[in-house]
């Protein structure tokens, strides 16, 4: 009768008194996806910075966080409306803000200066395919041939993220092919262009054992996510892989030799790994290896690496991953590999929701198969 007593009190125990859940890969998906898409300077990358925090600390790792800052255009919420359609977009890095209703002149072809003086685009709404030209041509061309705004139609699907890289003093938003196939020539239309231009402030989140001055290795992924992406395998993967080696290593010697990055600002251009490589000189110098972790937790392909060669070979050997010599993709080993340090990048290919908002799955299999990986690459460099 007590057993069952006791049973029964335990079951209604409110939530704060309930046992914690164990640390598991699982649980810490189920804690972080809900924060929602975790764009560096959000609230949601605070609230996973403050979690995965708690989470280093709770294995024993000291904690501090780095911040840095770097100019950041943003899309307030871009798109067009015509003939009582709303039609979703993107402004192009470079493009001014502003609101222009005009009729639409469709362009054929891709935007040359004789293209856009044959549609009459003066005084209109130019339509163009992407393509062939860069933005920065099309837009200067559209600007030059009188047009009020440019509307840049993806030629493939799925949205299209981009910079003029350079200022163009034309209105520019890029839509899906679905959405530029219902334009239609003559039908007016209003292209609102929202953007806002400022500094940003990231954070990294640097956890070291105690006493760790100068660590043999980094292992590292990125915590931030793109605009509307939840970003479970892009990058929260990545993310839960470092956690979980921080966790396999623990209070064992390997931990004295390691220290665990979660960069922020990956997905604006490198920004926390490249701030962590320009403050740390002394660190970066001593480093036998930087292990790289992005989009670990969806089998698109089998777990490969790609870096230094010595460390490739490690891995093959230590683990049996797939691996070619050389820098590959553009994550935050980059920056490293630049410094001088080997760098070994763990990936397994660009799934489906790459960068939208159906980024919502990761396998924590997968997860703990790239964590382990990396132990198995460590035994492997240690045994030579």
């Amino acid at each position: 009768m007590l057993t069952r007593l006791a049973l029964l009190g335990a079951l209604l125990l409110p939530p704060a008194l309930a046992a914690p859940l164990p640390a598991t890969v699982e649980t810490h998906l189920a804690a972080v996806l809900p924060f929602g898409p975790r764009v560096t300077g959000s609230e949601a990358n605070a609230a996973a910075r403050r979690y995965l925090t708690e989470q280093f600390r709770a294995l024993g790792y000291e904690v501090r966080q780095e911040t840095f800052s770097y100019p950041r255009f943003d899309d307030l919420g871009s798109g067009l409306e015509a003939s009582g359609r709303l039609l979703a977009g993107l402004a192009l890095q470079g493009s001014v803000g502003g609101e222009v209703t005009a009729p639409v002149a469709r362009v054929a072809g891709v935007g040359t200066p004789e293209e856009f003086r044959a549609a009459n685009v003066r005084g209109r709404l130019a339509v163009v395919d992407r393509g062939t030209l860069t933005f920065a041509e099309k837009a200067r061309n559209a600007l030059a041939a009188g047009a009020l705004g440019l509307v840049i139609v993806n030629n493939q699907p799925g949205e299209v993220r981009g910079s003029l890289g350079e200022r163009v003093p034309l209105p520019v938003l890029t839509v899906t092919r679905e959405a530029g196939a219902s334009l239609q020539a003559g039908e007016r239309a209003t292209l609102r262009v929202r953007v806002r231009e400022g500094d940003v402030t990231g954070v990294n989140v640097v956890a070291a054992w105690p006493g760790v001055i100068r660590p043999d290795f980094l292992f590292g992924g990125h915590l931030d996510s793109v605009p509307g992406s939840p970003g479970a395998n892009d990058n929260l993967s990545g993310t839960l892989a470092v956690l979980e080696l921080a966790g396999r290593l623990a209070g064992t010697p390997r931990a004295a030799r390691s220290v665990f990055v979660l960069f922020d600002g990956e997905e604006d251009g490198l920004h926390g790994s490249r701030a962590y490589v320009k403050s740390h000189p002394e660190i970066v110098r001593g480093l036998r290896g930087m292990f790289n972790f992005d989009m670990v937790g969806v089998n698109v392909t089998p777990l490969s690496v790609s870096g230094a060669a010595g460390l490739v070979e490690a891995a093959q050997r230590g683990a049996g991953v797939a691996g070619r010599a050389g820098s590959a993709g553009g994550s935050d080993h980059v920056p490293f590999a630049g410094a001088g340090v080997p760098t070994l990048f763990f990936h397994r290919g660009l799934d489906a929701n790459y960068h939208q908002p159906g980024d919502l799955l990761a396998d924590p299999l997968l997860i703990r198969d790239a964590a382990e990986a990396a132990l198995r690459t460590l035994e492997a460099l240690e045994q030579r």
